[in-house]
């Protein structure tokens, strides 16, 4: 299953003794699993769009993605952002790894591995300010 044209989702391990945050970049940047498109900007104090997907429909998608057992990621409610693209608005979302450790070897075999929010310096800028703001929703 994919995820709508109009959703992207971020993913985060937070790992639960440290506190310490690590971003699943893929091949093409930090927004899983379709790039947001050159010139995508992200709305600030943008309105709640009308139509929502339900977070189960998107979790399954993107553990079925990266071969993960149901019950892998967790949808991060408090995180609530949108970024406007030449193609319209897309609604982002954040899901956090539920394991004690990342996936660091289903994230291999989509090209991917685990980084601190300081190594995704030199990204596009919308995907700066979107983990940022991932970073403020879960450590304060």
């Amino acid at each position: 299953m994919d995820l709508p044209a109009d959703l992207r989702l971020i993913l985060v391990h937070k790992q639960k003794t440290s506190g310490r945050l690590r971003f699943l970049r893929l091949p093409h940047g930090t927004v899983a699993f379709t790039p947001l498109p050159p010139l995508s900007d992200l709305i600030e104090d943008a309105e709640p769009p009308q139509v929502v997907h339900h977070p189960a429909v998107f979790i399954k998608a993107a553990e079925d993605r990266l071969g993960l057992p149901a019950g892998s990621l967790a949808h991060e409610p408090e995180f609530q952002a949108t970024v406007d693209t030449p193609d319209g608005p897309v609604a982002m979302h954040l899901a956090s790894f539920t394991t004690i450790d990342p996936p660091f070897d289903e994230a291999a075999a989509l090209g991917g591995s685990f980084i601190a929010i300081t190594e995704a310096m030199g990204g596009m800028p919308v995907e700066m300010d979107l983990l940022r703001h991932a970073y403020e929703v879960l450590l304060g």
